[in-house]
């Protein structure tokens, strides 16, 4: 494994707040909090953009560098929050792609349909995460 990888990352991770002592805060619910409040540090880049500019936020060297530190910020919350609960994120996701391809099948849009291919009822096509 590399420092890279999921695994090499979470150790460093651990590594650095072990140094600081700052396991005793590195709780399930203190991790969550923070991982809730980096992507919302996340979303305020993007608060007041218009689709274009977030299509573009990235060409400009400073909001290039802010969005990569906060999702760095959110990626390690998550990572710890998955190390502390033995949660392993890739196998979570892959399970949450599978169970979704089953529950949002693709459909065809056709006549007689709704709004969002579906006959009569559209509310069952959601986002992928829910």
């Amino acid at each position: 494994m590399t420092d890279n990888d999921v695994a090499g990352l979470q150790r460093r991770l651990a590594e650095f707040a072990a140094a600081r002592d700052w396991q005793p805060y590195h709780t399930p619910k203190n991790l969550a909090a923070a991982l809730s409040v980096e992507a919302a540090e996340l979303l305020e880049i993007f608060q007041w953009l218009t689709p274009e500019q977030a299509e573009r936020v990235m060409d400009d060297p400073e909001s290039a560098h802010r969005v990569a530190d906060e999702v760095a910020d959110v990626l390690a919350y998550l990572l710890q929050f998955c190390a502390v609960l033995g949660v392993d994120p890739l196998a979570a996701l892959a399970a949450k792609i599978d169970r979704n391809e089953v529950r949002f099948p693709v459909r065809k849009r056709g006549a007689g349909r709704g709004e969002r291919g579906e006959e009569g009822d559209s509310s069952r096509d959601r986002h992928s995460s829910e």
